[in-house]
C-alpha cells in the first residue's frame, strides 16, 4: 500500500458517503497492517475535521476558508501557494507558516489574512497532501554533529541529517548525491535520508540524463515483480482471442516511429500502425491500429499497479524512461513478423478530409513493413522509381502522406487550427504530445503530417464517449491568457509586425494562425515561433469535454494512441473494450436487433444508458481519482524533459564562453534584458550592471533601457551582438555582455528627435 493524502482524498466526490471497504479495495490495502494503517489516517483527517464520519462511512468536510494548492517557493524563504483553477488567487505563505512543506507540496491553506487590490492574502499550511520531493539532489558536507546533506535546489531551505554509511559517506564529501528521504521533518527534528548514488563532483561532471532522473525521481530499473509478471505473458496467441476479433492481416499495414526508436535496445514502444485502402464509394478508409495494452494489463494487477504511479513515459534525448520493461515491448511491439492484438480505430473520410463516419473495433493485425520517419521521407522525396515489396509500401505512403493528410490539415487550419515550426523534438507520440499543438520540423515534416490523422482518433473516441454519455478522460488545453502574449505583441511591434487580435474578449486559435503568419515576414522567424510556443499552456486531463485550444476543438479531446506509453491512454483502451464486450446494444431483451456500439452510426438511436449505474459509477469514480495524478505525471515528464535540455544547452553555451554572437532582445526589465541567440534557441541575461558605459534607466511603456548620457537604448526587439560570460550549468542560467567590439548600431544608436520623444514620455509617466 503506497498512497497520499491528496490520492486518499480524491476519492470523496460529490458530498457522498464512502465506506472503509471501498478505500481498502481502491487503495490496495492487502494486509491487516494495510487497513490498520489506513484506519490511523483517517482518524486523523477525521480530528483534522477534513473528513466526518456517519453511520460507518465518511465524507468529505468542505471548508469555504481551505484551498488545496501546490506550493512554489523561492530562496528568501518565502512562498505561494498556487491553486488548481486559473482564475484563482496565488495565496502568499510566509516561512513560518509552512509547517514543514516544501517546495513543489500539494498542501490546504488556509486564509489568514483576505488579499487587497494590491496585495495577495495570506494563508498557513494547514496539512500537507501530497510530498513533492521524494527524493533529492544535494552535496555531502561533514559537520560536528554528523553527515549533512545540503540540497542542490536552493529553494528547499534545510539540511539533512543523513543515515549512518559511514565508508559511503566519506567518500561522499563535497561530492553530488541523490538522496532519498526516509523520513519528514518532524517538530524541531531535521528530515532523514540516505545517499542512493553518488553522481560526482559536481553537476558539471555528472551526466545529465542521471541528473534530471535523480531531480525528478525517475526510476530506470523495475522491481522483480515487474520482471516476473511480463515473464509470465504468454508468447503464442490464443486461437480463440483471435477469433473474436477483426482480421486484418490481409491489409498492407506499416508502422512509421522516429529512427532511434527502432534502434536495438532503445526502451520506446511500437503502439501504432496504419492502414489505408478505397471504399467502394472513393471514399478513403484509414485503419489506425493501436497495441491492445488492455488484453495483457488487467486492473489492479502489478503491471497496472506500476504503470499507474509513474504514469507515462519520458523521452530523454536518446534514452527513454518507460512506463513498462524492454520485455514487454517484445511481446506487445507492432513489429514486422507476427500476428499482434490491437483496438482499431477505422476512420472513413471524404475527398475534403472530413470524417463521415467511424468504428472502433477488437482487431488482429500483421505488420509488414516498420519504417522510420527518415526513411519515409526519402522515399517519398527522392523522385526514385520504387520496386519489389517496397512498391505497395510506396503507393500506400504516397496516399497517406500526400493526399488524405494534406486533406485534414486544410480541416484543421480551416477551424483555425495552427502549426508552430520548432527544431526537432524526438518524442514517440503519434499525437499532438506535451506540446499540445502541432510542431513541424523544417527536417521531418513527414512526422506532423502523419499526426494530423492520428489526432482523428482521438477526436472520434471523444465523440464516441460525447454522445453515448459514457465516462472518458479527456484532454484540453486552455485558453493562453492575454498577459503571457503582451510582451510578444509588444515585441513584435518593435519589429513592424501586424499583430492584432481577432476579438477584445478572448484570445483564439485564429489568432496565434495569423501570428505565425507575420513572423514568417522578418529573419527572427524562428526565435518568435519558440517565445509563441511558450505562451501555451500545457495539456490537462478532465472528467469532462472542455475546449483544446492547440488543435482548435471546441466540444472535446482525448488521447488514445499510446496506451503502453500514457496510463490515461490505457484506462481508455479498458473503457471502450468495456463498452464493446459489455455495453447495451438495445433498450431491452425483447428487441431483436441491437446496434453496433463501436460506430458512430448508433449516435442518433442510442436512447438508453450502454453501461449500468454500477459500472458506470465505478468509471467515473475511478476517473476522478485518477485525473490529478496523471496531470502531476504529466507536469514532471514535461519538466524532466525541458530540464535535459536545458542542462545541453547550459554545457553547450559553457563551451562558447567568450565567443560572441548575434541575438534578438526578447525581454527588458528594470535589471537588465534577456537575449535570444537565434541560431541556438538559447537565452542570456545582460545584467544592467555589465553595461559600464552609462547610467542606464529603465522605461516601463516603452520596454528599454535608455543611458542617461550618450541616450544609448536597449529596447524589445533590438538585435544585438553579445558575449558569452559565464554559465551556471546546474541553473542553467547564462550571463551575456555586450560584446566589446560590436559594430552593430540596430539597438544603440538614436537620433536625438527619437531621443527627445522617449524621454518626453518617460517624464509624461
Amino acid at each position: 500500500m503506497d498512497f497520499s493524502v491528496a490520492t486518499l482524498l480524491s476519492y470523496f466526490t460529490d458530498d457522498k458517503l464512502v465506506a472503509g471497504k471501498f478505500l481498502e479495495k481502491k487503495l490496495e490495502c492487502n494486509s491487516d497492517e494495510d487497513s490498520t494503517n489506513l484506519q490511523i489516517v483517517l482518524d486523523a483527517l477525521e480530528r483534522a475535521k477534513l473528513l466526518v464520519k456517519e453511520r460507518g462511512k465518511y465524507r468529505r468536510v468542505t471548508d469555504e476558508g481551505i484551498f488545496e494548492a501546490k506550493l512554489r517557493c523561492s530562496s528568501k524563504g518565502f512562498c505561494f501557494a498556487i491553486q488548481d483553477s486559473e482564475d484563482a488567487e496565488d495565496i502568499y505563505i510566509r516561512e513560518t507558516y509552512l509547517s514543514n512543506a516544501w517546495n513543489g507540496d500539494r498542501v490546504l491553506v488556509k486564509i489568514i489574512k483576505e488579499g487587497t487590490r494590491r496585495r495577495s492574502p495570506e494563508g498557513a499550511v494547514k496539512l500537507i497532501l501530497e510530498r513533492a520531493n521524494p527524493s533529492l539532489l544535494a552535496k555531502v558536507v561533514k559537520k560536528e554533529e554528523g553527515f549533512r546533506a545540503v540540497p542542490l535546489d536552493d529553494r528547499l531551505l534545510f539540511e539533512l541529517e543523513l543515515q549512518d554509511q559511514n565508508e559511503l559517506l566519506q567518500e561522499a564529501i563535497d561530492h553530488l548525491v541523490h538522496v532519498s528521504v526516509l523520513r519528514y521533518p518532524i517538530a524541531q527534528h531535521l528530515p532523514l535520508g540516505a545517499v542512493t548514488k553518488v553522481l560526482g563532483s559536481d553537476a558539471e561532471e555528472a551526466a545529465d540524463t542521471d541528473i534530471v532522473c535523480c531531480k525528478h525521481d525517475l526510476l530506470r530499473d523495475f522491481p522483480g515483480d515487474i520482471v516476473a509478471a511480463i515473464a509470465e505473458i504468454a508468447e503464442d496467441l490464443d486461437e480463440a482471442v483471435i477469433a473474436q476479433r477483426r482480421d486484418f492481416r490481409d491489409q498492407l499495414t506499416i508502422t512509421i516511429e522516429e529512427e532511434q526508436h527502432l534502434a536495438p535496445g532503445n526502451e520506446a514502444f511500437v503502439e501504432n500502425a496504419f492502414t489505408l485502402s478505397k471504399t467502394e464509394t472513393g471514399q478513403w478508409q484509414l485503419g489506425i491500429h493501436i497495441a491492445d495494452i488492455a488484453e495483457y494489463v488487467s486492473e489492479g494487477s502489478a503491471l497496472d499497479r506500476w504503470a499507474k504511479k509513474h504514469g507515462t513515459a519520458v523521452f530523454l534525448g536518446e534514452t527513454t524512461i518507460p512506463v513498462f520493461p524492454a520485455a514487454f515491448k517484445e511481446k506487445i511491439s507492432l513489429l514486422p513478423g507476427g500476428d499482434r492484438l490491437t483496438l482499431s480505430i477505422l476512420l472513413t473520410l471524404d475527398e475534403q478530409g472530413i470524417v463521415n463516419e467511424f468504428e472502433i473495433v477488437p482487431s488482429v493485425i500483421r505488420v509488414d513493413q516498420s519504417l522510420s520517419y527518415q526513411k519515409v521521407q526519402h522515399v517519398l522525396s527522392s523522385g526514385e522509381e520504387v520496386e519489389g515489396e517496397l512498391k505497395d509500401v510506396s503507393d500506400l505512403l504516397n496516399n497517406l502522406i500526400f493526399n488524405l493528410s494534406p486533406l485534414v490539415k486544410a480541416q484543421r487550419l480551416q477551424r483555425g487550427g495552427f502549426q508552430i515550426s520548432l527544431p526537432e523534438v524526438v518524442s514517440a507520440f503519434k499525437d499532438e504530445g506535451r506540446f499540445g499543438t502541432m510542431i513541424v520540423s523544417p527536417s521531418l515534416p513527414v512526422r506532423s503530417l502523419l499526426s494530423e490523422v492520428t489526432i482523428l482518433a482521438g477526436r472520434a473516441v471523444a465523440e464516441h464517449m460525447t454522445a453515448l454519455e459514457l465516462p472518458a478522460i479527456y484532454c484540453y488545453q486552455a485558453q493562453p491568457d492575454f498577459e503571457s502574449l503582451e510582451n510578444l505583441i509588444k515585441l513584435g511591434g518593435n519589429l513592424e509586425l501586424d499583430l492584432k487580435l481577432e476579438s477584445e474578449e478572448e484570445l483564439l486559435p485564429h489568432d496565434y494562425q495569423h501570428f505565425i503568419q507575420e513572423f514568417s515576414k522578418v529573419d527572427s522567424a524562428k526565435i518568435l515561433n519558440y517565445l509563441l510556443q511558450s505562451t501555451l499552456d500545457s495539456p490537462r486531463y478532465g472528467k469532462h469535454p472542455h475546449p483544446h485550444f492547440g488543435l482548435a476543438y471546441r466540444d472535446g479531446y482525448t488521447r488514445i494512441c499510446s496506451p503502453a506509453q500514457r496510463y490515461g491512454d490505457l484506462v481508455m483502451q479498458r473503457i471502450l473494450k468495456l463498452v464493446l464486450s459489455e455495453g447495451r446494444d438495445r433498450r431491452s431483451s425483447r428487441v431483436k436487433n441491437g446496434v453496433n456500439l463501436g460506430s458512430n452510426s448508433c449516435h442518433e438511436k442510442v436512447n438508453w444508458k450502454v453501461l449500468t449505474a454500477t459500472k458506470q459509477g465505478e468509471i467515473e469514480e475511478t476517473i476522478a481519482g485518477l485525473i490529478l495524478q496523471l496531470n502531476d505525471q504529466e507536469k514532471i515528464a514535461d519538466d524532466a524533459e525541458k530540464d535535459l535540455q536545458g542542462l545541453k544547452k547550459a554545457e553547450q553555451m559553457k563551451a562558447h564562453t567568450g565567443d560572441t554572437f548575434k541575438g534578438l532582445i526578447t525581454g527588458v526589465q528594470s535589471y537588465g534584458f534577456f537575449v535570444e541567440i537565434e541560431d541556438l534557441l538559447v537565452e542570456g541575461l545582460v545584467h544592467v550592471s555589465s553595461l559600464k558605459d552609462d547610467w542606464y534607466e529603465y522605461r516601463a511603456r516603452h520596454s528599454c533601457l535608455v543611458g542617461r548620457k550618450n541616450r544609448v537604448s536597449y529596447r524589445l526587439g533590438n538585435t544585438v551582438e553579445v558575449e558569452v560570460k559565464s554559465v551556471d550549468y546546474y541553473r542553467q542560467q547564462i550571463d551575456l555582455a555586450i560584446a566589446k567590439d560590436s559594430g552593430d548600431t540596430n539597438a544603440a544608436d538614436q537620433t536625438d528627435e527619437q531621443a527627445d520623444v522617449e524621454e518626453e514620455a518617460w517624464e509624461e509617466e
